[in-house]
């Protein structure tokens, strides 16, 4: 049903209007002045407003003002209605915004003529942007699916993959789906001694030497860049794919011929099974991910199997979780700020606060060990709250030394998002250390938001009603619905690292990360780029009027008094 908001301090008036609206099936909200119409508008979001412009507290240029800078209510029509009929009332009305103009008194006739000219003006504004936004989406369903270096399928379709084999598997009752993450040992070793473009080729050789191993009897992906996945199609017993996963080694471990060169390489295999260590695909890949670790810190060139491990799990794992129970209390975790650079004006804007856990005795331990430990074991909540504290102090003390322009961007769990006092806790955070709340973007996830749609957008709603920004990470690495971006209450929009890697040598991905900037821009969203590396890859980055970069291009994440001499230096990228 069509709602329409009366917004007229006359009691009589308002209640004649609503009568009429009624009788042609409209959902009729009133209010008898601005400051409530304000409330009902922001709340409730109807497709058309009619306002008086004479009325106490505020009258409807205020009104109507403080509505266009909302980005709720900025689109929604409205009209005026108003006994001041001379050019410049009706003048300064349409320069705020407003969309019509009626005098009063009016006929039933007058208003609902002009209350159906706007709606259905809307109507075909609103079906333009959703035809837009589903042409897009095609266009990126097509080319998001394929892996570019190795032409394997990705992320994306490793998910429908799953799906496919489990409704295979289960319709013939079988118990197991083994599932196996393949690891380039050392890779970045590789990359750095032979480049991107013999990297590029090794992964694409990788690939294909599993293709042809496996033919149809495996599915087969490429996951960020040194980690391949195969999903067996067919049962097996537990020993049998011990050793297929012996024969993995021996195939990809025979040597590589890149441009004339020999390279000999290695690989860490962990095996999880399905539904034993986990019924959804992400469970899967983080036992597995967890069993490819222990292979490595074993030599590597080896697999493991998550299930062993798990039920052997030997002293120094443990050791790592005591350790990690006292990190807090003891201050070894600290962070790290990756500067944010806008990109019109070279300007650093801001930063990501990124965690780090600087052991007494195991010195640097990765993120990458330690969050999904802190997640397993119940402490990802108090130390994301840390993060968060911590993040909006620095931040505050920054800008009392001048920096106030500066705005810091943390990630948010999900165990932290669907916390039922989320809001209370973040808004106290922000009075405790005296941050307004314009200065704090919130990272998130697609993959946990989808899960639970309607009490995410609550969720995203109330966080947003404090004032902050809220920024979806690593766009493209998961779901990516284009539909979650028009339904989920985004102003931040951040594009992954796999889509800007050699984006200036990729075709593909030059046409993914366009068409999702543009995408973005038209739902009036900011695009930020993370892991920009190269001058060329920024270069593309300009031509397609991304806003925000941030990468090693510019900076690596460093400690606060490095990032604070960084911003007081008023270094600029050269653009």
């Amino acid at each position: 049903m069509t709602k329409i908001l009366i917004i007229e301090d006359e009691e009589m008036i308002r209640a004649n209007i609503k009568e009429l609206l009624e009788v042609e099936d409209f959902e009729v909200w009133e209010a008898e002045h601005g400051e409530i119409g304000i409330h009902l508008a922001q709340t409730h979001e109807p497709d058309l407003i009619l306002c008086d412009v004479m009325m106490p507290i505020l009258d409807g240029y205020e009104v109507l003002e403080q509505l266009r800078c909302h980005p709720s209510t900025a689109t929604i029509p409205f009209i005026f209605m108003t006994a001041l009929s001379d050019r410049t009332n009706i003048r300064k009305g349409m320069e705020l915004g407003a969309d019509d103009y009626i005098s009063k008194p009016c006929t039933s006739t007058e208003l609902l003529k002009a209350i159906t000219v706007r709606l259905e003006k809307n109507s075909r504004v609103k079906q333009y942007y959703q035809n837009q936004v589903q042409k897009v989406q095609e266009e990126f369903k097509k080319l998001i699916y394929i892996d570019p270096i190795t032409n394997l399928p990705n992320r994306l379709a490793l998910r429908e993959q799953f799906e496919e084999v489990k409704a295979k598997i289960t319709s013939e009752k079988t118990q197991l789906i083994p599932v196996i993450s393949v690891n380039i040992d050392r890779f970045r070793r590789i990359n750095q001694a032979w480049g991107s473009d013999s990297t590029n080729c090794l992964l694409k050789a990788v690939g294909e030497r599993m293709k042809n191993q496996f033919c149809s009897k495996a599915k087969i992906s490429h996951l960020d860049e040194e980690k391949f996945i195969l999903i067996l199609e067919v049962q097996e017993e537990e020993n049998t794919v011990f050793k297929i996963a012996k024969n993995i080694l021996k195939n990809l471990s025979l040597p590589y011929f890149i441009y004339d060169q020999e390279i000999l390489i290695t690989f860490s295999l962990g095996i999880a099974f399905y539904s034993r260590d986990g019924d959804e695909i992400d469970d899967l890949l983080h036992c597995s991910q967890i069993a490819v670790d222990y292979a490595y810190k074993q030599g590597g060139n080896r697999y493991e199997c998550y299930q062993e491990i798990w039920t052997t799990k030997d002293d120094d794992q443990i050791a790592l979780e005591n350790d990690l129970r006292r990190a807090l209390e003891q201050n070894e975790f600290q962070l790290y700020y990756q500067p944010k650079v806008n990109l019109k004006t070279g300007k650093i804007i801001g930063a990501e606060a990124l965690i780090r856990w600087i052991h007494s005795k195991r010195g640097f331990v990765s993120p990458a060990v330690f969050i999904p430990l802190a997640e397993e074991i119940g402490l990802i909540e108090p130390i994301g709250e840390w993060v968060l504290r911590t993040a909006c102090r620095q931040t505050k003390t920054w800008h009392k030394l001048g920096l106030e322009m500066l705005q810091i961007a943390v990630n948010l769990s999900g165990r932290q998002f669907y916390l039922p006092d989320i809001r209370q806790r973040v808004l106290e955070i922000l009075l405790a250390e005296g941050l307004p709340s314009c200065c704090l973007e919130l990272e998130l996830t697609e993959s946990f938001l989808v899960e639970h749609e309607d009490s995410s957008i609550q969720k995203l709603n109330q966080l947003k009603g404090l004032g902050l920004q809220i920024a979806i990470d690593d766009f493209g690495t998961g779901y990516s619905s284009l539909s979650y971006l028009q339904q989920f209450p985004f102003d931040v929009l951040k594009l992954d690292r796999c889509f800007i890697q050699n984006i200036d040598q990729n075709p593909k991905n030059k046409i993914i990360v366009e068409a999702v900037i543009k995408m973005a821009h038209q739902l009036n969203l900011k695009v930020v780029a993370e892991g920009v590396e190269t001058t060329a890859e920024l270069n593309v980055l300009q031509q397609y009027q991304c806003d925000i970069i941030q990468g090693y291009l510019f900076s690596r994440p460093i400690p606060a008094q490095e990032f604070q001499a960084l911003v007081e230096s008023n270094k600029s990228l050269t653009l």
